[in-house]
């Protein structure tokens, strides 16, 4: 186990790396330059020059690059050029208001899905499969941003006490008022974003767990434990469900990098002050300092999550070793 662990985190430092050179060429290729933004339209090629220097913009991307990573390996993620401002600290601003949005997002999809899709796969070519197939092939087919327009349009503009822009009223504070209060301004602003991620998150885990569902039912040990005289909610619950799960888990280490990295679309849509509304800035901006703590953070979680995975697997299924 811990050899393979060590040849983990190696593996996971390679791919780190490997994310940060790609990402950090490919921005400085892409077009816009922030310089734009700093000099404006009026600058003269000295005060442009000067800008250059100043960031460090006129040396070689290799040069830039080597700069860059040494700060990042002892924690400074640089200035933001637009605000100037320590990126971590922006960071940090929107993480918690990011947390919250796609936890409570992840918490209700996997409460809802792993139970339906059971229930479908158990209850294959009835009514209530093929509702459940029915919704979730066209969740899935809807675009996010449309189905969050059309829940803005419906209920945002129709309902009310419904919001559909921010995440709290000025001045309604933990501690200023009373928790119910507080809670009832809180879940008026989120309760349209997090219905656009919870139906779009739902869609993609109930189909996944019914094929697997479908896949476990119908192999030779689940039919051995029926022989045996195994009570149907035993045989289902210690037997099928388990294994069942294996996919899954491999799907919630996917869903680690988008718990801390933020839905971008629905965050401006609704103008949730999370991470995606920060990185959507960023990128318009050409703000390359933001955007490429968002490109480590996001390879950082992918691998965590992945990693993450493979230790649950041996809870899932205690045939799996890593030795």
């Amino acid at each position: 186990m811990g050899k393979y662990i060590a040849r983990r985190v190696m593996q996971m430092v390679i791919v780190i790396l490997g994310i940060t050179i790609i990402s950090f060429t490919i921005m400085h290729l892409a077009p816009g330059d922030p310089v734009d933004l700093l000099a404006g339209r009026t600058a003269t090629p000295e005060q442009r020059a000067h800008i250059k220097h100043l960031y460090g913009l006129d040396k070689p991307i290799i040069i830039q690059y080597f700069a860059w990573i040494s700060k990042v390996a002892q924690g400074d993620f640089g200035h933001s050029y637009i605000s100037g401002r320590p990126v971590l600290t922006m960071i940090l601003e929107r993480l918690p208001a990011t947390l919250i949005l796609n936890f409570w997002a992840m918490i209700i999809i996997y409460l809802l899905a792993i139970p339906i899709g059971m229930l479908s796969a158990l209850r294959q070519y009835s009514w209530f499969d093929y509702i459940a197939t029915t919704v979730a092939f066209l969740v899935r087919a809807m675009p996010a941003f449309w189905f969050a327009l059309l829940l803005v349009y419906f209920v945002g503009m129709r309902v009310e006490g419904i919001e559909i822009a921010g995440m709290s009223t000025y001045g309604i504070n933990w501690g200023v008022q009373s928790f119910w209060t507080v809670f009832k301004d809180r879940l008026s602003y989120i309760v349209l974003p997090l219905t656009v991620l919870a139906f779009g998150g739902m869609s993609g885990i109930t189909r996944f767990m019914r094929a697997s569902m479908l896949d476990v039912i119908h192999q030779d040990y689940i039919r051995t434990a029926r022989a045996k005289g195994l009570p149907e909610k035993k045989v289902i619950t210690n037997h099928a469900l388990r294994n069942a799960l294996l996919p899954i888990v491999t799907l919630i280490g996917f869903e680690l990098p988008i718990l801390f990295g933020g839905a971008v679309i629905i965050e401006t849509i609704f103008s949730w002050p999370g991470l995606g509304l920060l990185a959507v800035t960023a990128i318009f901006q050409r703000d390359y300092m933001v955007v490429m703590a968002f490109n480590i953070m996001g390879a950082v979680m992918t691998v965590i999550g992945m990693f993450i995975a493979d230790m649950l697997y041996l809870v899932v299924d205690p045939r799996i070793k890593y030795d």
